[in-house]
């Protein structure tokens, strides 16, 4: 008789923990205005409750001033109160999405962008049929909008971690705060400026039904 080979059992016990925690039907996304669904044939895979900040900077506007998102820092946990995906904004990694904006020194365009654990990569833009909602049926009074986001790029870990490689669409909903202030951006002297705007959010990623069928 074979001997009990344990590295064997805990890599098939670990596989079974993982198809689990990824399964489609763990993981409802709320209801959202009809302009945020997702398109049929996508399922959602995988959930992270984020905290962190909006980050914007002063900036002239036209004739006078406002506040201008340059980057959300977030950090996104599981069910268990596990790190496990990091937000922020980053150059796509898709060689498809060049940058366009002289502004900007970088290869791809600026993007929001979600890190895995795994350091799996997935960009993404606001999907453009949809806008922004900050219908009051859904979204909290003084909070940013929710929103639809479709990939743009995707890329693996160094190690071939593929968490968020099958990523099709985002949606961020459940938000509470996050909003430009309302003050400190109105002369040259501001220009220059920061605030860090704490916020919360849910995250809900998609993938076609088809991979999670495969």
């Amino acid at each position: 008789m074979k001997a009990f080979n344990s590295s064997h059992a805990f890599a098939l016990l670990a596989a079974v923990c993982l198809s689990q925690s990824v399964h489609a039907d763990e993981v409802q996304p709320p209801d959202v205005p009809f302009d945020l669904k997702v398109p049929e044939g996508n399922v959602a895979f995988l959930k992270g409750a984020a905290t962190g900040t909006q980050n914007y900077a002063c900036t002239t506007a036209g004739t006078g001033f406002a506040w201008v998102l340059f980057t959300p820092e977030a950090t996104l946990f599981n069910n268990a109160d596990k790190q496990t995906i990091t937000h922020f904004f980053g150059p796509d990694a898709d060689p498809r999405d060049p940058n366009t904006d002289p502004r900007v020194e970088a290869a791809g365009a600026i993007r929001a962008a979600w890190q895995a654990r795994d350091s799996s990569t997935v960009w993404a833009r606001v999907f453009p049929p949809s806008k922004p909602s900050f219908d009051a049926r859904f979204v909290r009074a003084n909070s940013v909008p929710w929103l639809l986001l479709e990939t743009t790029g995707v890329q693996e870990g160094p190690r071939g971690g593929d968490l968020l490689t099958q990523t099709t669409f985002i949606q961020r909903v459940n938000t509470d705060g996050g909003l430009a202030p309302e003050t400190g951006c109105a002369q040259l002297s501001d220009v220059g400026k920061k605030a860090f705007v704490h916020y919360t959010a849910d995250y809900f990623f998609f993938t076609s039904a088809s991979a999670i069928e495969n």
